[in-house]
């Protein structure tokens, strides 16, 4: 997400110098892009941290249920994956 930010900061500020209708509607509608997607990463950022705070306090407080989820679902990700070669003879 920095990564395409820069992009589009960098082409903004390649094309200061360009005039023309259509650049500058362009222009104003990449830095509009750019503020609103400035705030959504802002909030899914947010989420995914109370999330993780809320799963490292789940995981304290019941740690054998989650080692015994971790392990089935592990076991049935092995089972898929193992099925799945078997069929295509890998």
């Amino acid at each position: 997400m920095n990564q395409l930010a820069e992009d589009a900061r960098a082409f903004m500020a390649a094309t200061a110098d360009v005039a023309g209708e259509n650049i500058e509607e362009a222009r104003k509608r990449l830095a509009a892009a750019l503020k609103s997607g400035k705030g959504v990463y802002s909030r899914v950022r947010e989420k995914a941290v109370e999330g993780a705070k809320a799963a490292d306090g789940a995981v304290h407080e019941h740690p054998y249920q989650a080692i015994g989820i971790a392990c089935g679902v592990g076991a049935l990700i092995g089972y898929l994956a193992a099925r799945r070669c078997f069929r295509n003879g890998d």
